[in-house]
């Protein structure tokens, strides 16, 4: 079964019919689709299920039927139940997740027998009995006339079946303690000690005499089962074999109120203390970190079940604690859920709010979540009247609940610092998201001028810029982190980490080269190491990534991730709900333009300060140069260590510096200094302090009520979206730091004899003794 994955069609909330041949069939409800593979335990499968349905774990029932037989229903109960499932069907199944007493219509009631103990062997047997679903473990006695639900054990040679049926006392062996029973109670648990005071106590709901019984239990240092679990009566016994200690309590008729009717408060099982978290819900787990969390929100969950185990003497997983921290921060951020039906609302209100914005989404035919687009009219502006003409196409995955990546198109400043224009929230980032926001942001946009872009060439972005913005001049750069990682991905020759440091090296040194002889002088260096390197470099279309070759303007930026600051503001807030992940976003952008807003009030310079620090350098290059006036009155010959030329009216020089960088070259001062100009008067405009302030010159205004919405307030168009069918798979999510990534990885070597491929314990190397 290595590698087997099934597709388990989950579903709640209807009812079973059973027609004339005793066939079950299942009506109503909704449904929802998982994948499961082997190595998925029953807990985990059991978590992701209550969730998916927003149910409680402890009242929920999972049943299944055999292929073949539609007249029983399986319980699935722990691993080994749910590897038989998966045994039985093949690619696809079908399982019902039943919460409250539900009976098999039509089937006659028949009086169940007992039977011997149960024990595992190779013999599998199925108990076709009629269905009386009261939780998700079977009695431990039966009645005359009392019903055991249908469960799929394995029995010993020595099993006896009555009448086609078989009635079992199930054997449940006491989980070990995690402390003598003469150990002190905990502090923490000892205000729950009274949780519990005897008959005719009275509560809310079902749900809040669960969570002070299972405190009481805590405190007690107990563990329970329930006999019977819904919502109108629970009958509890001691987890210990033979102990006496029960409650019963039930609904009062007419009313909601549970009031406990029988009660042995006496244990004979010599005070069993509690274990392994079995009473330790994840919603008990959350409503004892929920205020913690509000204060530490990065409250870790190997914290939580070491601070679980000192204060309450509970020894949880790292799972229970993990699922806890999710509950804890979807009960004080809102429901994620619910975050995707109030994208309506959240996109009109954005716009509302900030006149000239675009927020809109998209929805798949089942109406869930596809993709969200947001640009606020400050990015806008700001881009269009104060930034280069030049975005950064990246994208970041998304660690929450549903997944998902994020799309952005950041600008460069005058100062070189990132300004974020737009992002896109997709289900997964593919050729046609990566169209559709293109899409969207040349709607925002409205461009009427030139714009370079820096992106990589894959995920369909060499085609969709082109067509999108075809009307335009439009040049695509491509991004060199991708291409350089790329050449190493598919050479196929066997060569040293060194050899393919020196390569990557030569690669970048050709992108930057300004002219083309620089530009050959390193790639026939790449050549004499591997032909199979050159050719796949002569072949990656140096005229969008070779500054020689390039035709467009990117200011010597050759990679995309420029925009790194705003991918982390997306990783900071990934764990929110999308609208609440959006808002998180547009309050750095906002709190981003406040502060260099107020930065940029202190400037004096008529150039930003990074770039005014860049001509500073290269005007103290000046002084060993000779100018001569050329032919043209204003073309210039400009002699130093290589003879230019320099053309004023142009703002060209022969060097590529004054047209690569925006800011005239050494060459350009020496013949601008000559004629006593001013060198302020030939630096590009976006480089000037007046267009960051223009950039940082607008506003984003707070958009209420991200996180809860009156209904009243939804759009009235009909609009469904629920959340998209990708989910964070179960356990702890892996953590890989987004960015620039090492194109090569270090090769071993050894310390002794500096051998590559082997290390110090593992060298066979001889070594002569001098």
């Amino acid at each position: 079964m290595d590698g087997m994955k099934v597709i388990a069609i989950c579903q709640s909330g209807g009812e079973f019919v059973a027609d004339d041949d005793g066939l079950l069939s299942y009506r109503g409800g909704d449904a929802h689709a998982m994948e499961i593979d082997e190595r998925m335990k029953y807990e985990d499968f059991k978590m992701e299920v209550a969730e998916m349905f927003n149910s409680d774990h402890g009242a929920m029932t999972i049943k299944y039927v055999l292929p073949g037989n539609k007249k029983t229903l399986i319980t699935i109960s722990n691993d080994k139940d749910l590897n038989r499932m998966m045994k039985f069907h093949g690619n696809t199944m079908d399982i019902y997740v039943l919460t409250e007493e539900v009976v098999a219509p039509d089937v006659p009631d028949t009086p169940a027998s007992r039977s011997s103990r149960t024990t595992l062997s190779e013999a599998g047997v199925l108990f076709d009995s009629p269905l009386n679903v009261e939780d998700d473990t079977m009695y431990d006695t039966t009645q005359p006339g009392e019903l055991i639900d249908a469960s799929f054990v394995m029995l010993d040679d020595d099993a006896t079946c009555f009448d086609d049926h078989i009635d079992i006392a199930t054997e449940v062996p006491a989980l070990p303690p995690f402390g003598s029973t003469d150990e002190k109670l905990i502090i923490a648990a000892q205000q729950w000690q009274n949780n519990i005071t005897g008959v005719g106590q009275r509560f809310n709901s079902v749900h809040e005499f669960r969570e002070a019984l299972r405190k009481y239990a805590i405190a007690h240092q107990f563990a329970f089962r329930y006999k019977k679990n819904d919502s109108h009566r629970v009958t509890v016994k001691c987890k210990a074999e033979g102990c006496q200690w029960r409650i019963h309590a039930s609904r009062l008729s007419t009313t909601q109120l549970i009031c406990i009717k029988k009660i042995n408060n006496i244990h004979t099982c010599e005070g069993a203390a509690m274990t392994t978290g079995y009473q330790a819900t994840r919603s008990w787990v959350a409503s004892i970190i929920k205020e913690k969390l509000k204060v530490y929100p990065n409250y870790k969950p190997k914290d939580i079940v070491n601070d679980i185990k000192q204060e309450y003497g509970i020894q949880l997983n790292y799972f229970q604690a993990w699922r806890g921290k999710e509950i804890a921060k979807e009960q004080l951020q809102g429901s994620y859920k619910e975050a995707y039906g109030q994208l309506p609302f959240f996109c009109e209100n954005i716009m509302e709010t900030n006149p000239g914005s675009l927020a809109t989404f998209t929805t798949k035919d089942d109406s869930s979540f596809h993709r969200l687009f947001v640009s606020f009219h400050a990015s806008l502006y700001g881009f269009q009247q104060g930034c280069r003409p030049l975005l950064f196409l990246d994208s970041v995955p998304l660690k929450s609940k549903y997944q998902g990546t994020l799309l952005a198109a950041t600008a460069p400043d005058a100062d070189d610092g990132v300004f974020p224009v737009a992002f896109t929230v997709v289900d997964t980032e593919t050729d046609d998201n990566w169209r559709w926001f293109l899409l969207q942001l040349k709607s925002a946009l409205s461009p009427a001028q030139s714009i370079t872009f820096v992106a990589d060439r894959e995920k369909g972005l060499k085609k969709s810029i082109g067509d999108i913005f075809s009307d335009l001049d439009v040049h695509h750069g491509y991004c060199m982190r991708y291409l350089s990682e790329q050449l190493i991905r598919d050479l196929k020759g066997q060569f040293s980490h060194e050899v393919k440091r020196l390569m990557v090296e030569d690669f970048y040194a050709a992108a930057y080269a300004p002219r083309l002889e620089g530009f050959q002088k390193c790639t026939e260096s790449i050549k004499s190491i591997s032909l199979e390197a050159y050719n796949w470099i002569m072949e990656s279309e140096p005229e969008h990534w070779a500054n020689a070759c390039f035709q467009g303007a990117r200011y010597y930026h050759m990679t995309s991730n420029f925009g790194e600051l705003f991918y982390a503001w997306a990783s900071d807030a990934h764990e929110l709900p999308i609208t609440q992940m959006v808002d998180a976003i547009r309050g750095k952008i906002t709190e981003l333009i406040y502060t260099r807003r107020a930065e940029s009030d202190q400037w004096v310079t008529r150039l930003t300060p990074s770039m005014e620090e860049k001509l500073d350098k290269e005007s103290l290059k000046v002084h060993p140069h000779q100018v001569l006036i050329s032919a043209g009155n204003n073309r210039f010959e400009v002699r130093g260590e290589t003879i230019e030329v320099v053309d004023i009216d142009l703002w060209d020089c022969s060097c590529k510096g004054w047209q690569l960088t925006g800011l005239p070259c050494c060459h350009a001062i020496s013949v601008i200094s000559c004629h006593g100009w001013d060198s302020y008067d030939y630096c590009s405009r976006y480089f000037m302090t007046e267009s960051y302030k223009i950039t940082y010159s607008g506003s984003i205004n707070p958009v209420p009520n991200v996180d809860r919405p009156n209904q009243k307030d939804y759009p009235q168009n009909g609009v469904t979206v629920t959340p998209p069918p990708t989910r964070r798979p179960p356990g702890r999510p892996t953590t890989k730091r987004f960015g620039s990534q090492e194109v090569v990885k270090r090769q071993l070597q050894c310390s002794r004899c500096k051998g590559p491929g082997h290390n110090k314990s593992t060298c066979k190397e001889f070594l002569s003794e001098c």
